[in-house]
Protein backbone atom coordinates (compact mmCIF):
# COMPACT_ATOMS: atom_id res chain seq x y z
CA UNK A 1 0.00 0.00 0.00
CA UNK A 2 1.45 3.52 -0.58
CA UNK A 3 0.96 6.01 1.38
CA UNK A 4 -0.43 9.52 0.80
CA UNK A 5 2.55 12.31 0.33
CA UNK A 6 2.42 15.00 2.92
CA UNK A 7 0.57 18.06 0.80
CA UNK A 8 3.07 20.88 0.65
CA UNK A 9 1.57 24.31 1.44
CA UNK A 10 0.90 26.76 -0.94
CA UNK A 11 3.11 29.90 -0.27
CA UNK A 12 2.09 33.87 -0.79
CA UNK A 13 5.04 36.44 -0.92
CA UNK A 14 4.19 40.10 0.34
CA UNK A 15 6.36 43.17 0.40
CA UNK A 16 4.77 45.11 2.79
CA UNK A 17 5.76 48.96 2.59
CA UNK A 18 3.38 51.05 0.37
CA UNK A 19 1.38 47.18 -0.70
CA UNK A 20 -0.24 46.29 2.54
CA UNK A 21 0.63 48.99 4.72
CA UNK A 22 -0.34 52.46 3.35
CA UNK A 23 3.24 54.58 3.54
CA UNK A 24 6.68 53.79 4.84
CA UNK A 25 6.48 51.77 8.65
CA UNK A 26 10.13 53.15 8.71
CA UNK A 27 8.65 56.64 7.90
CA UNK A 28 6.22 56.42 10.56
CA UNK A 29 8.99 55.38 13.03
CA UNK A 30 11.37 58.41 12.15
CA UNK A 31 8.44 60.54 13.12
CA UNK A 32 7.92 59.27 16.14
CA UNK A 33 11.26 58.86 16.91
CA UNK A 34 11.54 62.33 16.63
CA UNK A 35 8.50 63.14 18.58
CA UNK A 36 10.22 61.61 21.51
CA UNK A 37 13.27 62.98 21.05
CA UNK A 38 15.36 60.18 20.74
CA UNK A 39 16.18 61.65 16.83
CA UNK A 40 17.72 64.92 16.92
CA UNK A 41 15.42 67.89 15.57
CA UNK A 42 18.01 67.97 12.90
CA UNK A 43 16.92 64.97 11.14
CA UNK A 44 14.46 66.26 9.68
CA UNK A 45 16.39 68.39 7.49
CA UNK A 46 18.29 65.18 6.03
CA UNK A 47 14.61 64.00 3.80
CA UNK A 48 12.62 67.50 4.15
CA UNK A 49 13.48 68.80 1.02
CA UNK A 50 12.80 64.98 -0.67
CA UNK A 51 9.62 65.07 0.96
CA UNK A 52 9.02 68.36 -0.96
CA UNK A 53 9.83 67.52 -3.98
CA UNK A 54 7.80 64.23 -3.83
CA UNK A 55 4.80 66.39 -2.53
CA UNK A 56 5.38 68.79 -5.34
CA UNK A 57 5.43 65.52 -7.97
CA UNK A 58 8.90 66.75 -8.97
CA UNK A 59 10.61 63.45 -7.85
CA UNK A 60 9.93 60.05 -6.98
CA UNK A 61 8.61 58.70 -3.88
CA UNK A 62 11.36 56.23 -3.85
CA UNK A 63 13.88 58.61 -3.35
CA UNK A 64 12.02 60.50 -0.45
CA UNK A 65 11.97 57.03 1.11
CA UNK A 66 15.67 56.78 0.36
CA UNK A 67 16.46 59.73 2.42
CA UNK A 68 14.51 58.43 5.09
CA UNK A 69 16.34 55.67 4.86
CA UNK A 70 19.68 57.95 5.39
CA UNK A 71 18.21 59.61 8.14
CA UNK A 72 17.46 56.95 10.03
CA UNK A 73 21.27 55.11 9.22
CA UNK A 74 22.61 58.09 10.52
CA UNK A 75 20.82 58.65 13.74
CA UNK A 76 20.12 55.33 14.56
CA UNK A 77 23.65 54.75 16.82
CA UNK A 78 23.94 55.05 20.21
CA UNK A 79 19.88 54.30 20.39
CA UNK A 80 18.83 52.54 23.11
CA UNK A 81 17.18 49.23 21.70
CA UNK A 82 14.20 48.82 24.59
CA UNK A 83 13.66 52.76 23.87
CA UNK A 84 13.36 51.63 20.09
CA UNK A 85 10.88 49.04 20.65
CA UNK A 86 8.44 51.20 22.54
CA UNK A 87 8.53 53.96 20.00
CA UNK A 88 7.77 50.49 17.68
CA UNK A 89 5.32 49.07 19.39
CA UNK A 90 3.49 52.67 19.46
CA UNK A 91 3.24 53.24 15.94
CA UNK A 92 2.53 49.92 15.25
CA UNK A 93 -0.36 49.60 17.31
CA UNK A 94 -1.78 53.04 15.92
CA UNK A 95 -0.87 52.48 12.40
CA UNK A 96 -1.66 48.77 12.24
CA UNK A 97 -4.91 49.08 10.45
CA UNK A 98 -3.85 51.71 7.67
CA UNK A 99 -4.02 49.27 5.60
CA UNK A 100 -5.02 48.51 1.89
CA UNK A 101 -8.30 47.14 1.55
CA UNK A 102 -7.54 44.96 -1.36
CA UNK A 103 -4.15 43.05 0.41
CA UNK A 104 -6.37 43.40 3.63
CA UNK A 105 -8.68 41.35 2.18
CA UNK A 106 -6.07 39.10 0.12
CA UNK A 107 -4.33 38.09 3.23
CA UNK A 108 -7.10 36.91 5.05
CA UNK A 109 -8.71 35.24 2.53
CA UNK A 110 -4.67 33.17 2.41
CA UNK A 111 -5.09 33.14 5.89
CA UNK A 112 -8.29 30.79 5.31
CA UNK A 113 -6.76 29.15 2.88
CA UNK A 114 -3.85 27.90 5.01
CA UNK A 115 -0.88 29.44 2.65
CA UNK A 116 2.41 29.99 4.17
CA UNK A 117 2.71 34.16 4.16
CA UNK A 118 5.62 35.24 3.78
CA UNK A 119 6.76 39.30 3.94
CA UNK A 120 10.13 41.26 2.93
CA UNK A 121 10.74 44.23 3.52
CA UNK A 122 14.10 46.61 2.96
CA UNK A 123 12.87 48.03 6.15
CA UNK A 124 13.91 47.27 9.40
CA UNK A 125 13.13 44.06 10.52
CA UNK A 126 11.95 45.16 14.02
CA UNK A 127 9.52 47.51 12.77
CA UNK A 128 8.22 44.73 9.70
CA UNK A 129 7.95 42.01 11.95
CA UNK A 130 5.78 44.05 14.54
CA UNK A 131 3.89 44.96 11.89
CA UNK A 132 3.25 41.70 10.13
CA UNK A 133 2.65 39.80 13.39
CA UNK A 134 -0.50 41.37 13.48
CA UNK A 135 -1.76 40.19 10.27
CA UNK A 136 -0.72 36.65 10.41
CA UNK A 137 2.76 36.57 8.90
CA UNK A 138 4.18 33.07 9.54
CA UNK A 139 7.79 34.70 8.08
CA UNK A 140 9.49 38.39 8.44
CA UNK A 141 12.27 39.13 6.61
CA UNK A 142 13.86 43.06 7.30
CA UNK A 143 17.34 44.64 7.46
CA UNK A 144 18.94 43.67 10.64
CA UNK A 145 20.90 46.63 12.82
CA UNK A 146 23.57 45.32 15.00
CA UNK A 147 23.55 46.40 18.65
CA UNK A 148 26.43 45.82 21.30
CA UNK A 149 26.47 44.76 24.98
CA UNK A 150 24.92 47.77 26.65
CA UNK A 151 21.67 47.36 23.26
CA UNK A 152 22.82 50.06 21.83
CA UNK A 153 22.45 50.25 18.01
CA UNK A 154 26.19 50.99 16.58
CA UNK A 155 24.71 51.79 13.09
CA UNK A 156 26.45 48.92 11.49
CA UNK A 157 23.47 46.68 9.09
CA UNK A 158 24.22 42.49 9.41
CA UNK A 159 24.08 41.07 6.18
CA UNK A 160 23.22 43.75 4.20
CA UNK A 161 22.50 42.09 1.17
CA UNK A 162 20.07 39.24 2.67
CA UNK A 163 16.86 41.35 1.44
CA UNK A 164 18.60 42.45 -1.96
CA UNK A 165 17.46 39.70 -3.74
CA UNK A 166 13.96 38.63 -2.31
CA UNK A 167 14.09 35.77 -4.88
CA UNK A 168 16.69 34.35 -3.16
CA UNK A 169 15.07 34.74 0.52
CA UNK A 170 11.53 33.01 -1.11
CA UNK A 171 13.86 30.04 -2.34
CA UNK A 172 15.27 29.60 0.81
CA UNK A 173 12.19 29.38 3.03
CA UNK A 174 10.31 27.41 0.36
CA UNK A 175 13.74 24.97 0.99
CA UNK A 176 13.55 24.72 4.51
CA UNK A 177 9.67 25.01 5.04
CA UNK A 178 8.66 22.21 2.61
CA UNK A 179 6.47 24.64 0.35
CA UNK A 180 5.48 25.02 -2.99
CA UNK A 181 5.30 27.06 -5.52
CA UNK A 182 2.06 25.56 -7.09
CA UNK A 183 -0.86 28.11 -6.73
CA UNK A 184 1.79 30.74 -5.63
CA UNK A 185 0.94 34.15 -5.19
CA UNK A 186 3.23 37.16 -5.32
CA UNK A 187 2.49 40.73 -4.18
CA UNK A 188 4.93 44.10 -5.20
CA UNK A 189 4.87 47.86 -6.19
CA UNK A 190 8.45 48.02 -7.42
CA UNK A 191 10.81 46.69 -9.41
CA UNK A 192 12.81 45.34 -6.52
CA UNK A 193 9.71 43.16 -5.96
CA UNK A 194 10.19 41.48 -9.70
CA UNK A 195 13.06 38.81 -8.83
CA UNK A 196 9.87 37.01 -7.09
CA UNK A 197 7.24 38.05 -9.14
CA UNK A 198 8.84 36.51 -11.48
CA UNK A 199 9.25 32.80 -9.45
CA UNK A 200 5.42 32.93 -8.60
CA UNK A 201 2.61 31.64 -10.11
CA UNK A 202 0.32 34.60 -9.50
CA UNK A 203 2.20 37.61 -9.93
CA UNK A 204 0.19 40.96 -8.55
CA UNK A 205 1.45 44.66 -8.94
CA UNK A 206 -0.36 46.48 -6.44
CA UNK A 207 0.01 50.79 -7.29
CA UNK A 208 3.09 49.62 -9.16
CA UNK A 209 5.46 52.61 -9.47
CA UNK A 210 5.98 53.23 -13.19
CA UNK A 211 8.98 50.74 -14.29
CA UNK A 212 6.88 47.93 -12.81
CA UNK A 213 3.99 49.12 -14.76
CA UNK A 214 5.52 48.89 -17.99
CA UNK A 215 7.25 45.09 -17.11
CA UNK A 216 4.05 44.01 -15.67
CA UNK A 217 2.33 45.35 -19.03
CA UNK A 218 4.70 43.20 -21.09
CA UNK A 219 4.76 40.21 -19.27
CA UNK A 220 1.24 39.97 -19.05
CA UNK A 221 1.14 40.36 -15.20
CA UNK A 222 -2.41 41.23 -13.17
CA UNK A 223 -2.01 45.06 -12.35
CA UNK A 224 -4.17 46.21 -9.39
CA UNK A 225 -4.59 49.25 -8.16
CA UNK A 226 -6.58 51.14 -4.89
CA UNK A 227 -7.72 54.37 -5.12
CA UNK A 228 -9.95 55.99 -2.62
CA UNK A 229 -12.86 53.67 -2.03
CA UNK A 230 -12.09 51.93 -5.78
CA UNK A 231 -10.34 48.88 -7.11
CA UNK A 232 -9.38 49.03 -10.64
CA UNK A 233 -8.08 45.62 -12.16
CA UNK A 234 -6.13 47.07 -15.31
Amino acid sequence: MVKNKKILKHVAIFDVDGTIFRSSLLIEVVRALLKEGIFASSTEKIYIRAHKRWLDRKDSYENYVDAVVKAFKKNIKNVNYHHFLKVVKRVIIFHKDRVYCYTRDLVRKLKKENYYLLAISHSPKLIVESFCKEWGFDKVYGELYEFDKKRRFTGKTLCPTLVGDKSQILKRVIEKEKLTLEKSIGVGDTESDVPFLKMVEKPICFNPNQNLYKLAKKMGWSIVVERKDVIYHL
